[in-house]
């Protein structure tokens, strides 16, 4: 099968967030399965400096965005360590910037100017690149034209018409909500902008385009598709999605072994796996204790958190709990990442209070975050939603075993250790349901508990690191999503 994955980020390319790995590794999976995967995104200036070679094709093209015509090369790469081609799209007054979508913490006011010019690009690249597309996968609202033009302008197009898509949400609260006059950039006949297809609230909505063109619609983790047809997760499309439930489905992402692999990570002072995990593990937390000045103590808890400071995080629960337990229990606690303000002073405050318990890094190294899954013991991910998450994934595979609000992934993959779950065997981590302090203290305190268990503790976190949350298993998934979809899509309309 042939798939082309359209994508506003893929790893080593251009990066924000979890989307840059997804389109990253899915891909080179697909290939391992026996298929013709290819990967399109912008040639951002990100991208110039990835250390991949990339070369020019020599093929130019023009495209309309609203009044203008506007021209574009093609360049040429490949996903690191594959044959899979990635092609970049230049426009360098769009992408040739210092960052992807913004600036100063403020949008670029021609996000939707510079995603209209890239949906078309790629249509127009499988013409020019002579691709028989049988999928095109599309992914967030950075694409959501793509499925719309297949519907619309190419349908009746020889190359095209075979050609079914794909659309997988990544996070339903990034939308691309725009003006309603930037209607006119897409190109689109005005009919389309009425509240069953484009427009939201008197805006155009890219997400929602997508989501109304796609033949089929993924998102990340089973449980979040389920959440997303209902308030609040559904961020306003909870009614577009029930719509259209009977093509939405919940993908788990998998982890990049590549990257994310105790046994072999450079970054790690003891490589180890599930059977020697008891002698490596134990080095990696004393010198992760040791390079973040916390006192070398095997006996106590270390709690890691990676990640943005913000409350989708659960950081409000975090600071809430932390307060009390830095002065009252004897857990150690360190923190990498950047968000909020009064979450910085917060963690200031209490470093400069208690060096002794907690350490704080506001800034993001991906060295130290595989430092840190190594060495903890507990990792912490409250969230107030998480459509799939990773780091809880990275920490089953690390054996720091996963602290969790139930909700999304975090439900789909985390399993509550209690005295039923422990006996069978199946427990990997510890889940808690009501989004509050006392629900997460409550269970930071089982936690330390059970950690106070050496030999049920060992069990547990064995029972993670033998899952298998790899790209292969969710690749598989995606194949069969792929052949569902191109048959659903095949079918003559009398069917």
């Amino acid at each position: 099968m042939n798939i082309l994955v359209a994508t506003s980020e893929a790893v080593p390319f251009a990066k924000t967030g979890g989307l840059a790995d997804v389109c990253g590794a899915l891909p080179i999976e697909l290939a391992k399965l026996g298929h013709r995967p290819a990967v399109i995104l912008p040639f951002y200036r990100q991208a110039r400096y990835c250390g991949m070679p990339i070369e020019p094709l020599g093929i130019e093209f023009i495209v309309p965005v609203g009044s203008k015509m506007v021209p574009g090369r093609l360049f040429k790469s490949h996903l690191p360590n594959s044959e899979t081609p990635v092609y970049l799209v230049e426009q360098d007054q769009y992408y040739d910037r210092e960052q992807l979508y913004r600036s100063d913490n403020k949008d670029y006011i021609d996000n939707c100017e510079r995603f209209v010019f890239f949906c078309r690009a790629v249509l127009e690249a499988i013409r020019l690149l002579d691709l028989r597309v049988d999928v095109v996968h599309a992914n967030d609202w950075q694409t959501g034209l793509v499925p719309a033009y297949l519907k619309t302008e190419y349908r009746q197009v020889p190359r095209y018409q075979q050609t079914a898509s794909v659309f997988t949400i990544h996070n339903m609260a990034y939308q691309g909500q725009f003006w309603h006059w930037d209607m006119l950039l897409t190109g689109l006949d005005w009919k389309y902008f009425n509240w069953r297809q484009m427009e939201f609230y008197d805006k155009l909505n890219l997400l929602k385009t997508g989501l109304v063109f796609a033949d089929s619609i993924s998102t990340v983790s089973p449980r979040y598709a389920q959440e997303i047809q209902t308030a609040p997760l559904g961020c306003g499309l909870e009614g577009v999605l029930q719509h259209r439930a009977d093509v939405l489905t919940g993908i788990l992402n998998g982890i990049d072994e590549r990257e994310w692999n105790p046994e072999s990570d450079a970054n790690l002072p003891s490589r180890y796996d599930a059977d020697s995990v008891a002698k490596g593990k134990p080095i990696c937390k004393a010198k992760l204790q040791q390079e973040l000045g916390l006192p070398q103590r095997a006996d106590v808890p270390l709690v890691g958190f990676i990640g943005r400071l913000v409350e989708q995080k659960g950081m409000d629960l975090v600071a809430e709990l932390l307060q009390q337990w830095v002065q009252m229990s004897d857990v150690q606690w360190v923190f990498l990442g950047t968000g909020e303000a009064k979450y910085h002073r917060l963690f200031e405050r209490l470093v400069e209070r208690f060096p002794q318990k907690i350490a704080v890094k506001l800034e993001f190294s991906d060295p130290l975050a595989h430092r840190i899954e190594a060495g903890t013991d507990l990792f912490l991910m409250p969230s107030r939603y998480e459509p799939c998450g990773l780091n809880q994934l990275y920490s089953l595979k690390y054996g720091s075993v996963p602290v969790v609000r139930a909700t999304g992934g975090l439900a789909d993959t985390i399993i509550d250790a209690n005295e039923a779950t422990l006996a069978a065997g199946t427990a990997n981590g510890f889940s808690f349901h009501e989004y509050s302090a006392l629900a997460l203290g409550e269970t930071m305190r089982r936690a330390c508990d059970v950690f106070g268990r050496k030999e049920t503790w060992n069990r547990l976190l064995a029972t993670g690191m033998r899952q298998d949350w790899t790209w292969a298993r969710s690749a598989r998934q995606y194949v069969k999503l792929y052949e569902e979809t191109v048959a659903r899509s095949r079918q003559p309309a009398w069917a």
